[in-house]
Parts: C-alpha cells; sequence; structure tokens
C-alpha cells in the first residue's frame, strides 16, 4: 500500500465524514422545531423515549448528535434525567441505520432494481437529483432535501474510494497480522473505542470497518470487540460537550457512557463464553458489509433490551458518580440558561432563544402588575421582589444577544434567519417594558419617601388606565407566545386608545394644577407615570407588529409603519370597531 493509496483513503474518509455531516444537517433542517417537541413532550414512558430516541438519530444519522442535543436539554432543564435515559438508548439502536445502508454494497443480483440500491449506483442518482433540488427551486423544503441526497451521494462515493484504497492490503501480510492481534477482545475494544473517539462518530467508524471488510482479511473474531468498542468510543462527544454544564447535565452524558460500557461487558462475556463452550462456526470466517450491519444493529437491540429495566438503575448510577454538594441548586430558577450545545440544531436554538424571550416578556408583565399599587401602599419587599425580577430581565437581555448573535454563524433557512433577526428586535422591547415597570415602582418609592399624597381623582384615573395597560401587556404575550395574528390585532387600537388616554388625563391634570387640585410635587410625579405607561403600550404594538408581520404570509413585504398608518386612516371596519370597543371600556371612565 503505498503514499497514493494512504491519500485516496483519506480524501475518501473526508468525504464520507463530509457527507454523513451535511446529510445529517439537512435532515435537521427538515425536522426543524418538531425535533424538540417530540423530545421534549413524547416521553411519558421509558419504551416511548427508547423508540423517540432511535427514529430521531435514525433520521439526523448521528446518535453523537442526539446524545448532545439531549445533554443539552437536560442542562436547560427542559429534560428530565429519567426521560433522558430512554432516548440515549434508542440513539444507540437508531445509529445503525447507516451500516445497513452501506451494506447495500453487498447485493450482487443481476436484477436490474437491486443493483440500483447498490451504492456505485445510488451515489451519483442521489447526488444528481439533490443538486436539482438544492440550486433550482426555492423552497427550503427542496432545498433541506436536496442537501440530504447530497449528503447521501458524497458518503458513497467516500464509501468507495476508501474500499478501492484499501485494496492492496488484501495481500499485506503485516494487515493480516494486524487482524489477528485485534481479534484479542481487549485490544479489539480499545482499537474501536480510540478510532470512534479520534472521529467522533460511531456511524463512521462502523463505516470504516465495513470498508476494510472488502479486503476480505477481516474475521467475525476481529470485528465483534472492535464494534463493541465503537459504541464506548462515540460517548466522548456528549462527554466532551458536558464539560462546563451543570450535575444533570453530565449525568446524562454519564448514562450515556455507563449504558455502553455495560452493554458491551455483558455482551462480551456472552459472545466469549459461548465461543469458548460451544463455539460459533463462523468465528474464523472472514465477515461482510452485511454482516458488520447485522451484528451492529442486533448488538444494540439485545443490549438496549437488557437495559431497559434498570434505567432508573443507570440514573441512581450517574447520580452517586456525580454528585451535588448540600444545598447546591442545579440552576437559576430566574434564569433559564441558553445552552451552546443546541447552535449544532439551529431550530432547537432558535425554540430556546424564544423561551427565554417568552420569559423575559411573563417577567416584564408581572413586574408591571405590582408596579401600579406601590403607587399607593408602598411595600419594601414587594419592591425587593420587582427589582430581583427586572435584574433577570437584563441579565436575560445580556445573554439572548450573544446566544443570536453565535446562531448568524451557523447555517439558517431564511425562515430561521427572518426568525433570529426579529429577536433580537424583540428583546429591546420587553426589556424596556420591564424598565418602564421599573419606573413606576420608583415613583411609587418617591412617593412614599417623600410623603406625598395623590388626589382621589388622580388615583381612580391611574387604575383605569393600569387596567388597559395591562390588558395590553397580557395580548402582547400571550400573541407573541402562541403565535396568534387575530390576538395581535386586536393591541393598536388598544394601543391608539391608550394614547388619547394619556392625552386626556395630561390636560385633566394640567386643569387640577391651575386650580390647585393638586400640589406641584404630585403633579410632575403624576405626569412621569402617565408617560411610562405610555410607553409602556408602545412597545406592546411592536410586538404586535412583529407577530403579525413574522406569523403572517407578508413576512418578506411587511412594513409595520404602513400598516399602522392604515389603520389610523380609519378607513379599516375591524379595527374601529374595536377602538370603539376600547374607548367605551376605558377612555369613557375618565371622561365623565
Amino acid at each position: 500500500m503505498n503514499f497514493f493509496n494512504f491519500l485516496s483513503l483519506a480524501g475518501g474518509l473526508a468525504l464520507f465524514l463530509y457527507g454523513m455531516n451535511i446529510m445529517g444537517s439537512g435532515l435537521e433542517k427538515l425536522a426543524g422545531s418538531k425535533l424538540e417537541i417530540i423530545l421534549t413532550k413524547m416521553t411519558s414512558n421509558i419504551f416511548k423515549s427508547v423508540l423517540l430516541g432511535a427514529l430521531i438519530t435514525a433520521a439526523i444519522q448521528s446518535s453523537s448528535a442526539t446524545t448532545v442535543i439531549v445533554v443539552g436539554l437536560v442542562n436547560s432543564g427542559i429534560l428530565k434525567l429519567d426521560r433522558a435515559v430512554g432516548i440515549i438508548m434508542g440513539a444507540n439502536i437508531g445509529t445503525t441505520i447507516t451500516a445497513q445502508i452501506l451494506a447495500l454494497g453487498d447485493i450482487s443480483s443481476d436484477n436490474f432494481l437491486l443493483q440500483l440500491l447498490k451504492p456505485t449506483a445510488l451515489s451519483p442518482l442521489f447526488a444528481a437529483l439533490g443538486i436539482v433540488l438544492f440550486m433550482f427551486l426555492k423552497s427550503n423544503k427542496s432545498k433541506n432535501l436536496g442537501q440530504i441526497l447530497i449528503g447521501f451521494g458524497i458518503l458513497f462515493t467516500g464509501m468507495k474510494a476508501m474500499e478501492t484504497a484499501m485494496e492492496p492490503l488484501r495481500t499485506m501480510p503485516q494487515f493480516t497480522n494486524l487482524m489477528v492481534t485485534l481479534s484479542n477482545p481487549v485490544l479489539g475494544v480499545l482499537a474501536g473505542a480510540l478510532v470512534t473517539a479520534v472521529i467522533q462518530s460511531s456511524s463512521a467508524s462502523v463505516g470504516i470497518l465495513q470498508a476494510i471488510s472488502s479486503t476480505g482479511q477481516l474475521k467475525f473474531s476481529t470485528a465483534i470487540p472492535v464494534i463493541m468498542g465503537q459504541n464506548i468510543g462515540t460517548c466522548i462527544t456528549a462527554i466532551i460537550s458536558s464539560v462546563g454544564a451543570n450535575k444533570n447535565a453530565k449525568r446524562a452524558a454519564a448514562v450515556h457512557l455507563y449504558f455502553n460500557i455495560i452493554g458491551s461487558a455483558v455482551f462480551l462475556t456472552g459472545v466469549y463464553a459461548f465461543q469458548y463452550t460451544v463455539g460459533f462456526d463462523f468465528w474464523n470466517q472472514a465477515i461482510t458489509r452485511g454482516d458488520i450491519a447485522n451484528f451492529h444493529t442486533i448488538f444494540n437491540i439485545v443490549t438496549t433490551l437488557l437495559l431497559i429495566p434498570f434505567h432508573k438503575g443507570l440514573c441512581k448510577l450517574a447520580e452517586l458518580s456525580i454528585r451535588s454538594k448540600k444545598g447546591e441548586d442545579e440552576q437559576s430558577p430566574e434564569i433559564p440558561m441558553l445552552d451552546e450545545r443546541l447552535l449544532m440544531s439551529p431550530s432547537l436554538a432558535i425554540e430556546q432563544s424564544r423561551k427565554v424571550l417568552t420569559l423575559m416578556g411573563s417577567y416584564a408583565q408581572k413586574n408591571f402588575s405590582r408596579a401600579i399599587p406601590q403607587l399607593f401602599h408602598y411595600d419594601h419587599k414587594v419592591g425587593d421582589k420587582v427589582n430581583e425580577y427586572e435584574a433577570a430581565i437584563d441579565k436575560m437581555e445580556v445573554i439572548l444577544p450573544r446566544y443570536l448573535l453565535k446562531l448568524t454563524d451557523k447555517e439558517l433557512s431564511d425562515r430561521e434567519s427572518s426568525s433570529v433577526s426579529e429577536m433580537f428586535r424583540l428583546v429591546t422591547e420587553f426589556e424596556r417594558i420591564g424598565d418602564y415597570a421599573i419606573n413606576v415602582l420608583e415613583r411609587g418609592g418617591e412617593i412614599y419617601d417623600k410623603k406625598i399624597t395623590l388626589s382621589e381623582t388622580a388615583r381612580k384615573e391611574l387604575y383605569v388606565l393600569n387596567d388597559a395597560i395591562g390588558e395590553i401587556i397580557e395580548l402582547a404575550v400571550t400573541s407573541f407566545n402562541n403565535h396568534d395574528i387575530l390576538l395581535a390585532r386586536t393591541i393598536e387600537p388598544l394601543e391608539q386608545c391608550i394614547d388619547k388616554m394619556k392625552e386626556m388625563l395630561k390636560t385633566k391634570h394640567i386643569d387640577r394644577l391651575k386650580n390647585g387640585e393638586c400640589a406641584i410635587d404630585a403633579g410632575v410625579i403624576f405626569l412621569e407615570i402617565l408617560t411610562n405607561l405610555e410607553r409602556i403600550a408602545d412597545h406592546c404594538s411592536n410586538i404586535a407588529a412583529y407577530v403579525i408581520g413574522y406569523e403572517g404570509e407578508e413576512m418578506d413585504d411587511f412594513d409595520a409603519h404602513e400598516y399602522r398608518q392604515t389603520l389610523h386612516d380609519g378607513h379599516e371596519e375591524e379595527y374601529n370597531r374595536l377602538y370603539a370597543f376600547y374607548k367605551e371600556k376605558y377612555a369613557s371612565q375618565i371622561s365623565r
């Protein structure tokens, strides 16, 4: 085997790994945010979790990717450790699909349809069809499907290049001696684990083993321990990804490692016990690609079935290995974690970002609901709680844009890119609502400290305006959370009603000041409160425009300013009806 054979082997391996990568990326994008919904909601029992883990891994063609995502979701507190175990088990089964596809190369029939299934035929066919879908069709689904097919084509091409490069090994006595050495179960397991740990993909390392089998020098006695070692080596990705994560995320990675080590030890013991007592007829025979794929599948299915009854024991073992200090919190209850492990799956990262944005909105809403009563009966404990929530909002305002910025470096679909851009803007909207709530709280503190008294009329007016602002925040937060365009369209007429109320209250209060019915200090504070409340309504209007523009079909052409101008012109019947409704509901109470 000369230098050029090694060069061809390296090139083939590079194509194989790259093909797996872009194929998995295309499959993940095609699945979109549904991946998280499936992972987090459909794991009510261990059997469902195993099935889901197998299906998801078969879809994205990487058990490492699945386990890294699981570690990220556990770290974020979205997925419980006991539910993660089943998904990790299923991931080992799902990863065997790649080997089964590569085993199609062993088809020897002259039948045209069967020959068409061989990688040598599928490779150019998939690549050609994929490039047509990717380059000439505009829809994201078509492009993602094209990317998947291109990945398959490149993967098969890399596999064929590796097989060709390894042909000279058939006659090399050194290679034969190496294969004999690896038939030692301990050395075989170590070799399989090491190679897989280096390339961080059991599917790829099994593919390499299948390529080696084409030389005819690889026996069952050598391949079996190597395959078991490959399942252990694939754990390195999840272990690396758990560095710096919380305790439960580290435990999820530990469960993956323990599952594969225990499974390999039990299976290896059983296989060699049978071999040395009864014996396998095929033990010293050459193994084929199909045999490798079948053994890989059988090993993972049997191991999973053996350990399913002990899934809680695996959790317990991980908890005993990675202990929490007494009184230690796994994570802050106020500030969710944006796990960078999920950046490898942009759709999941975007969903996590939306949840942080949703939490910002709910915290801002809570702070506003607590702030207005502080104008009349100030409570320092409530004030401290509002400031605590505001600190959480401010923290999220820092971490979320940084996370979104990292997302922009990933390969995003047009829809995902638009979502990231809009979230950048919405971070400011929710944060400013929180700031204005704090401003109102501070005015309450000022009233308390200076012993200022607001007139009874001013109090009643603020209570009415408070109800209107409370409703518009509720509409804004709910419409964003639920992607509800119809609800979002009810916000602008209420915002205009609030604008009108502010001007009415400002005029009435100035009249009270002129007539000496209100003290100067109280008057200044009252006007500051009006300004803060009206600006909260403005930010709610901006959130509504986001929901309408992003969720609607007119996303690319939506102009928020033009949308508002059209409504304010008075030609939209529904807008006029709602505006009249809100005037009667709120403005009429302060115009009496």
